[in-house]
This record gives structure tokens, C-alpha cells and sequence, in this order.
């Protein structure tokens, strides 16, 4: 039998190295040499090259090449901004230590003593810091996520522009692609840049990342512009984006004296061109988010409620409510929709807000929930709106949830569900025994970003939260990104926030130290379902304490999400709307 010459003669192995590896030359690579290996190589010089290793004898099933595992006596983190070590899956910079380290910068001391560090777990032992981003995967690899200096701060998040760029490289017949920020056109937005790849690039991107991290805008070039040394020219791509357009398909003008006015103001709140803003202009599709929904209700003077936003966000229909003078919803009503109808719902889901919150808070999981067909409602608590409400109007848990109740059972046909957010979940806890007491259709009970503190916790908690002056809660808030924007407000709407916060705070620890003292005589009868996010700092030592919850609840369950901080119910609305939806039944 005669042997067919190999390809590439004796080549058994081509390593990669100096960028990120790429799914789709991996893909014709194989298809080309199926017999020659790929090792896709990662390191630093400052850590002898490469120190870490993928070896590929065929294309990944994942959508992603990772960077493999470590060579023997290099030891791999992943880390927090204070250099502590990130849970598994979440996002961390990535630091090497042991013999591969060098031992610094020649003759920069400054440089060196930022990157150069001791290892805090292993003493004795140098670290160095890459500044590159990456996440631990189960089998204890790696998946690289892009340089810290790709990382920007848009609205109140910090984004991974890497983490974009990466979604973006995992889409069918994407060859390259390239995100950058651009401040031409208002903003900051995020502008995204890719040769090839199907239409509709926005909307794949929906699926997989928060809204937060979505491009604003989407181009489409037949090539990336290279640098000198063949990186992709991100200079000349921003200097692109602020040349561009970013036209919509279809704008038409604000046409009455109302939609003219309102578009000027959502200008100013959006950072958005005026031009842009037309009469069926969505003020959260432009970028709106709480913050930005926080400072409209300032700028209109209290002639808007947040939860009148949520529910009328075109530019046409909400001027046409403020024109009529009736944009502050009656205050006796706590439950609001916050987004549009749902036809034909199969469950109501209501859901009290964390301390100092707002209905707008849980705009975005309701709109996630539709294609579930579960209807969300969300409770604006007294005393916590920007319009109408004053701190006089603040109530007790029990109150709340009484009026809660009376609200479902007079409104509300399909089965109910409960979401409480931290605070919240005591609101909820109390409106789910009035509605088991009267034989309503609960399903299940979600409690966000909580575990059940004993007695001592939840005093020193209140002691500490009374100290506080308003202005310092507004200022923890601010530092939080909570959901507003306190620089913003005049001194009596930052009271409004402080006021309520340590209201919540104080009242529902109360309720909780109650359960705690004198437990219930009969226990929840729905499934209480608990959803955690690893790197929530209020939460941690959840993986033994959520187990807690069984002293009020006959059957429990756990979610853990790998990220979203404590504010979750916006950064991970996508994946509490899935835990939400497939759990409930």
C-alpha cells in the first residue's frame, strides 16, 4: 500500500502563542491537518513564556479554546481586585507564582511592585499579577476573558470588554471582532466591530449576556485595520465609531410640543443625541437603565414615577401621560406591571425589592420572563418612590404584606409565585402565609440575595444601619450602584432613599429576629427556593448556611449563580428568569 505524503512532512505539533486562539481557525485547521496537534500556549514573559497549555488533536465541542492547565511547578490563580481568590466560574485576574516567576522590571522599581507580589498562599513564594482577565472552568482549566486595560465602567458596571469580544467570536462565521467605547454620539456606548457573521448580531448577543454588556451598535467590515505588529488597531476603531452614524432603520420625529420636550430631557438623562430620540424611541432600548430611569423622575420635578416609566417607556405614549396630567398612579396600589402584557399568562410572579428599592428594579427579569408567559408584578413599597410618597407613608412588614395579599387575591387568576430581594424576602415570606392561610394557588417562594441570620446578626445589623446619617447611606448606595444615582437628587429625595433604607433594614430584620425567637407554628408549605450569587459578600458562607431556611419551610432548594454581585435581579435577569421559569411547575 502506498503511504500518502503528510502535509507538512514531519510536523507532529504547531504551537500558538501571542494572542488568543480563535474557535474558527481551530476549525479549519483540523479540517485541513486532522492529524497535526494544536497547542494553544498562554503565559507571560514575565513568567518564562508560556506556563499554560491546551493541546488540541481535534476542534473543542465548547464554543470557546481554553488556555488549558498549568505546567508542573507553576501554581495558577484567579483573583479578586484585593488579590483574594474568586469562586470557580467567576471572572478574576489571572496570576502565576513558583520558579517561573522572574524577579522584576530592570530598573523600574515602581513597575515591578505592582506586578511583583508575595503570594499570600504559599509564603516565601513570589507572585506575578498578568493583568489578564479569565475564569475557572469545572475540569480545572482555564478560559482567558481579555486584558484589565479592556475593562471600562458604562453606566454604573464594569464590563469585560474581552468577555464581549469573546461572545462575539462565538457566533456561527464570525472571524474576527473587536469591541470599543465610544463617547462621540453621547454615551459612553459600547460599539462593537466584526467581519463576517450572520445579521441579527445585537439579538444573539441578548441571549447570552446581560443587557449591560450588549453593543449598542454593530458593524459589519470586511477586515479588522492591524497595527505594525498585527493587533487589531482599536484607535483607529474608535476613531471609526465616532464617524459613524449608528442610523436607526426607522426614526420619526417627536411631532407634538409634549414628545419635544420629553426627548430633550432624555437626552440629557441618556447622553444620547437628540436627533436620535424619536417618537417610538424606548427609553430602556436606548440605553436606559435604573440610574438613568432615577434621574428622568429628578429632572421632571417628581411629575413621574419610576414605576410610570417602567410601564410606559415610548417616548410617545409617555408624553402623552404626562401631558394628561396623570403620571403619579394612585397611591393606594402596591402591585404595578413593569413591563408589557402578557397574553394569556400561565403565572404571576410578584416581587417585593431589596432595601431602599423600587418596582423599576425588576423591569428587566419581567420582560425575560414573557416568553415563559409569566407575568410579572412588582411591589412599589410606600415611602420609596421619587413622586408622591413621603418617608410618613413608610409601613411594617406585616402591613405590606397584608395589602400584598389583599391585592393577589382580588386581582391576580393564574397561580402565584413570590420573588423577595433581600429585604424583600421577609415581605414575601409574610404575604406567602396569608395567601397558604386562605388556601391561594402558591406555587413557590424565591428568596434573592439573603440567608436567614440568627438574632445576634441582625441586631448588630439594625445597630449599625440607625447610626447611619442619611447622607451616608446615599453614599454607600452611590458606591453599591444600587439603582441610583444620589449625586444626582436634591437633599430631600437623598433623605427620601435613606429614610427607607434603614426603614427596610430595621423592619424586616424585626420580622426575622420574630421567626427567629418564636418560630411559626406551621412551616411554608410551598417550596421556598433560595438564589445566590458566589461572589455576593453579603451572602458568603452560603454553601451550609442557606440551610437555615428549613427552620420556616418544608422543602427547599438552592441556585447558585457564578456572578452578579448582590444586585443580581438586574445583572443576571436573563439566568433568574431560566431558574424562575423552569422551576416553578
Amino acid at each position: 500500500v502506498e503511504k500518502r505524503p503528510r502535509p507538512l512532512g514531519s510536523v507532529r505539533v504547531v504551537s500558538v502563542t501571542g494572542e488568543a486562539l480563535k474557535l474558527g481557525p481551530v476549525h479549519r485547521w483540523f479540517a485541513r491537518f486532522p492529524d497535526i496537534r494544536l497547542v494553544n500556549a498562554y503565559g507571560a514573559t514575565e513568567v518564562s513564556d508560556d506556563t499554560m497549555h491546551e493541546i488540541l488533536d481535534r476542534a473543542p465541542d465548547r464554543d470557546f479554546v481554553t488556555v488549558g492547565t498549568s505546567r508542573r511547578n507553576v501554581n495558577t490563580y484567579v483573583l479578586d481586585p484585593d488579590g483574594e481568590l474568586v469562586p470557580l466560574g467567576a471572572p478574576g485576574e489571572i496570576a502565576f507564582s513558583g520558579v517561573a516567576v522572574g524577579r522584576g522590571y530592570i530598573n523600574d522599581p515602581e513597575r515591578t511592585e505592582l506586578a511583583f507580589v508575595p503570594d499570600p498562599h504559599r509564603p516565601g513564594t513570589r507572585m506575578y499579577r498578568t493583568g489578564d482577565f479569565g475564569r475557572w472552568l469545572p475540569e480545572r482549566r482555564i478560559e482567558f476573558l481579555g486584558r484589565r486595560d479592556q475593562q471600562v465602567k458604562i453606566r454604573g458596571f464594569r464590563i469585560e470588554i474581552g468577555e464581549i469580544e469573546n461572545r462575539l467570536l462565538e457566533l456561527p462565521d464570525v472571524r474576527d471582532a473587536a469591541v470599543v467605547v465610544d463617547t462621540a454620539h453621547g454615551g459612553p456606548n459600547l460599539v462593537a466591530f466584526c467581519t463576517g457573521g450572520p445579521q441579527g448580531v445585537r439579538e444573539s448577543l441578548a441571549a447570552v449576556l446581560p443587557e449591560y454588556m450588549v453593543p449598542a451598535y454593530v458593524h459589519h467590515l470586511d477586515a479588522l485595520p492591524l497595527t505594525e505588529n498585527g493587533k487589531v488597531d482599536k484607535r483607529s476603531l474608535t476613531a471609526l465609531a465616532a464617524t459613524l452614524g449608528h442610523n436607526d432603520a426607522e426614526h420619526v420625529a417627536p411631532g407634538t410640543a409634549a414628545e419635544r420636550e420629553l426627548a430633550t430631557v432624555w437626552a440629557e438623562v441618556l447622553g444620547v443625541p437628540l436627533e436620535r430620540i424619536g417618537r417610538t424611541a424606548h427609553f430602556f432600548e436606548l440605553g436606559g437603565t435604573s440610574l438613568a430611569a432615577v434621574r428622568l423622575v429628578v429632572k421632571l420635578d417628581r411629575g413621574l414615577s419610576l414605576r410610570q416609566l417602567a410601564a410606559t417607556p415610548v417616548l410617545s405614549d409617555l408624553a402623552a401621560v404626562l401631558a394628561g396630567g396623570d403620571a403619579a398612579p394612585a397611591a393606594s396600589r402596591l402591585l404595578h406591571p413593569v413591563s408589557a402584557p402578557v397574553a394569556d399568562p400561565v403565572a404571576t410572579l410578584v416581587c417585593f425589592p431589596y432595601a431602599g428599592g423600587n418596582a423599576v428594579n425588576f423591569r428587566v427579569l419581567a420582560d425575560e420572563l414573557r416568553a415563559s408567559r409569566v407575568a410579572v408584578l412588582a411591589v412599589e413599597l410606600p415611602g420609596h418612590d421619587f413622586a408622591g410618597d413621603s418617608a410618613a407613608d413608610l409601613a411594617e412588614v406585616e402591613d405590606l404584606a397584608r395589602r400584598t395579599y389583599e391585592e393577589i387575591t382580588a386581582h391576580v387568576t393564574t397561580p402565584v409565585l413570590l420573588w423577595g430581594h433581600c429585604a424583600g424576602a421577609a415581605h414575601a415570606l409574610a404575604t406567602a402565609r396569608l395567601l397558604e392561610a386562605a388556601g391561594a394557588d402558591l406555587r413557590r417562594v424565591y428568596v434573592g440575595a439573603l440567608l436567614f441570620d440568627d438574632v445576634d446578626q441582625l441586631r448588630r445589623e439594625s445597630t449599625t444601619v440607625t447610626a447611619l446619617s442619611d447622607r451616608s447611606i446615599a453614599a454607600q448606595l452611590l458606591r453599591e450602584n444600587a439603582y441610583v444615582e444620589l449625586d444626582e437628587l436634591k437633599p430631600e429625595r437623598a433623605a427620601l432613599v435613606g429614610a427607607a433604607y434603614r426603614h427596610d433594614v430595621c423592619s424586616t430584620n424585626r420580622f426575622w429576629e420574630q421567626a427567629r425567637l418564636t418560630p411559626p407554628v406551621e412551616r411554608l408549605r410551598a417550596d421556598l427556593h433560595v438564589v445566590l450569587a458566589a461572589d455576593d459578600p453579603t451572602t458568603k458562607g452560603y454553601e451550609e448556611k442557606h440551610r437555615d431556611w428549613e427552620l420556616l419551610a418544608d422543602r427547599t432548594h438552592l441556585t447558585e449563580l457564578a456572578d452578579g454581585g448582590h444586585y443580581f435581579i438586574r445583572t443576571q435577569a436573563r439566568s433568574v428568569a431560566a431558574t424562575v421559569a423552569e422551576s416553578w411547575r
